[in-house]
């Protein structure tokens, strides 16, 4: 199947490359698809890379990647980027299913998990995470003739990203539509009216602790 052009995708092995072809083929183009998202971000990650060497924060952040990708392969998600102290993931329905809501969550949950014990001295990596279910671009964009790279775009990225910058260390903040969307109850939990930047709507989300998110 490599041969053909179909051996496993990069941003999940799991999938084949001709889910990527379906746009390449094509060059820049993508389709408005409904989907969940989750963003999660290593928080004082500046005040944790100026106690130690740039070779043990490398070795460090190669940890928290490693984990997050698995994690997210696990779930069945998009790999989408990593960022400096962030990473990127899309539960895109046509590979998860339409339980996409609920996976990210799992996924937030089991990352938190995964992290509680590499940070450094065998402490929690302090992890915020945020996740959001909405529309948004999904597909192919850059130069063509280039690399083109396979990403999502719009307003429910930029809440997502939002999201995760607004939680604490070991938090999930789970927006109100990936928490309908997952069927979490919101009695008995915390729920914040946040106002997001650059974006008019303030936008309500239930937080969910690590240990929290394995039962909603």
């Amino acid at each position: 199947m490599r041969r053909t052009g179909r051996g496993r995708w990069e941003k999940n092995p799991s999938f084949c490359r001709s889910c990527y072809q379906v746009f390449s083929d094509f060059g820049v183009g993508g389709a408005e698809i409904e989907l969940s998202l989750l963003f999660a971000d290593v928080r004082g990650s500046t005040t944790l890379g100026e106690s130690m060497t740039p070779s043990a924060f490398g070795g460090l952040m190669n940890k928290f990647y490693e984990a997050a990708a698995e994690t997210l392969i696990d779930h069945d998600a998009v790999v989408d980027k990593f960022v400096g102290d962030e990473v990127v993931g899309l539960f895109i329905p046509g590979m998860t299913g339409s339980d996409h809501a609920r996976l990210a969550i799992r996924a937030a949950e089991r990352l938190i998990t995964r992290t509680a014990d590499i940070g450094p001295d065998g402490r929690g990596l302090p992890l915020g995470v945020g996740v959001h279910t909405g529309v948004a671009y999904v597909g192919l964009v850059g130069l063509l003739g280039s690399e083109l790279q396979f990403t999502a775009l719009g307003d429910a990225v930029n809440t997502t990203a939002r999201l995760a910058s607004l939680a604490g260390a070991g938090e999930i903040l789970v927006s109100m539509p990936a928490g309908t969307a997952a069927g979490i109850s919101v009695e008995g939990r915390e729920v914040r009216h946040l106002t997001l930047k650059g974006r008019a709507e303030p936008v309500d989300a239930v937080v969910l602790a690590g240990s929290d998110a394995a039962s909603a």
